[in-house]
């Protein structure tokens, strides 16, 4: 059974996220780097550069001394003239010190617990790679992947975009069309009731904007006497991939990918983990005509049926949060169905269809802008990470984070979304015993399916340095790879700059 990273729930009245972390981004200026190279000509030593230096003038005097001639016989005598020794040419550019770093997290790396491991350490200054264990190779994260649906979604959305559900005037007597525009967080609750989407727009509201458009254009009859349900935004029959597990959507962790549905299909709003049901498109009906009889419609409660929209007058509109706001609770509690909407969205405002087979070509468009070579073999089979066969480097991640970390743009939403180690979201309650150095110091997203558990994200380290980091446990692991991982990330806190390969 699949087990998604939305079991990390955070810990209540946790402190807000890690204020200021952007502004701690560049706290290593050029000044280390010369600071640096002053250290390694001390410690190479003064006469072992001077001796460089006169064994280059040699050999250019011996160069001026030796022309590339064959030179004339000698007269033979008694005692034969020795030859002279070859003089050895010296180097024609003077060779810069190399930094020699002496921190490793090698041994944390090989942890058992993290079965195939295989991550990515960059400085984010300077963009070199500090640790590699795989990092080119495209594998499997988790929710991890939910930060390429959010990076996609500020791209080609952008912060404050809204998802819309609206009511149309249908084409025959007393009929109503309710439109889905992908926004799970419309919800069926009373006004002043909040489901786990606050600030949600409500069922209620639509109805009662339905109900008195409807009559008010409708006057010689103004009673809905049916409700028709447009779910076909995307192809309401591409919901569930092949490559998910159904007992997700049985305990609560996913929905169905439809473009209409009410409170992320929960069986209970006011949770995050809730059952789902196997109908999101019928019960968000169900919903709409109990609250259009709520609202005062003369006929009562209309019947319900699918259908689609015939292009007739918009009645009634409700809009759902910004963007920002989504992708930041999407992050924080790592919302697959959120995940899924804003990927399909994606897909559709970037000019595809809307279907998860669209999904590799959309990100790839919606990513290319931010400047980080993407993966030859990049696969986004969906927008939460739940597929196993989902596929994205290390290097990548590590590589987005940087720019990420860099706050150009509309990504500080992003960074705003990650969860902080032992202070928020599926982080709140990790990070424990020696890993607690680097708690709130690490903002990162977790991932967690069957095969795989992941954290990659931006470390502030112990020595200033801002570093970003991808670590994935793959294979026969157990949830006390989570540990393994905080203990790793740690780890690079504790080195910073001076991380080494090896």
């Amino acid at each position: 059974m699949t087990a998604p990273d939305a079991r990390e729930t955070p810990v209540a009245g946790a402190p807000p996220r890690g204020a200021g972390l952007a502004a701690r981004r560049r706290r290593h200026p050029r000044a280390l780097a010369i600071a640096a190279i002053a250290t390694a000509f001390s410690v190479l030593g003064a006469g072992a550069v001077a001796a460089g230096v006169a064994v280059g003038q040699q050999a250019a005097a011996a160069a001026v001394a030796e022309p590339d001639v064959e030179p004339e016989p000698a007269e033979t005598s008694a005692e034969p003239t020795p030859e002279p020794e070859p003089t050895r040419a010296g180097p024609s550019i003077a060779t810069a010190p190399t930094r020699v770093r002496t921190c490793s997290i090698a041994g944390l790396a090989s942890d058992g617990r993290l079965g195939d491991f295989v991550g990515a350490v960059v400085n984010a200054e300077t963009g070199e790679v500090l640790f590699d264990r795989a990092a080119s190779t495209p594998a499997r994260h988790g929710s991890v992947l939910k930060v390429l649906t959010a990076a996609a979604a500020l791209r080609v959305l952008g912060p404050g975009y809204q998802l819309s559900t609206r009511v149309e005037q249908g084409a025959g007597p007393g009929q109503v069309v309710l439109v889905g525009g992908g926004d799970a967080t419309l919800s069926a609750l009373a006004p002043g009731q909040e489901s786990v989407y606050r600030g949600a727009p409500k069922l209620a509201d639509l109805a009662a904007q339905t109900v008195a458009a409807y009559a008010a254009a409708n006057p010689e009859a103004p009673a809905i006497t049916e409700v028709l349900l447009d779910a076909t935004y995307w192809n309401p029959a591409d919901k569930w991939d092949s490559s998910w597990e159904r007992s997700e959507q049985a305990i609560g962790y996913h929905s169905e990918v439809t473009a209409l549905q009410v409170d992320g299909d929960r069986q209970n709003p006011a949770l995050d983990t809730s059952p789902r049901s196997t109908d999101p498109i019928t019960r968000a009906g169900e919903a709409f005509a109990l609250a259009l009889g709520a609202a005062g419609n003369s006929g009562g409660r209309p019947a319900v049926a699918m259908g689609v929209s015939s292009g007739g007058a918009e009645l009634a509109v409700v809009r759902s949060q910004p963007v920002s706001r989504l992708i930041e609770k999407m992050l924080m509690n790592s919302d697959n169905t959120l995940a899924e909407m804003l990927a399909r969205v994606v897909s559709k405002e970037s000019g595809f269809d809307g279907s998860a087979a669209s999904l590799t070509q959309a990100f790839a468009a919606a990513l290319q802008p931010y400047g980080v070579t993407l993966d030859p073999g990049m696969v986004i089979r969906d927008g939460s990470g739940l597929s196993h066969l989902n596929a994205v480097s290390p290097l990548y991640y590590a590589r987005l984070f940087d720019v990420i970390a860099a706050g150009g743009g509309d990504l500080p939403v992003l960074t705003a979304g990650l969860p902080v180690a032992g202070r928020s979201g599926s982080l709140a309650s990790r990070f424990a015993g020696d890993a607690a150095i680097a708690r709130g110091s690490v903002a990162a997203k977790t991932g967690w399916i069957n095969t795989a558990y992941s954290l990659s994200g931006i470390i502030t380290a112990a020595d200033g340095t801002v570093l970003t980091f991808a670590f994935s446990a793959i294979g026969n692991v157990q949830g006390s790879a989570r540990a393994a991982l905080d203990s790793l990330t740690a780890g690079a806190y504790r080195c910073g700059d001076n991380l080494t390969n090896t």
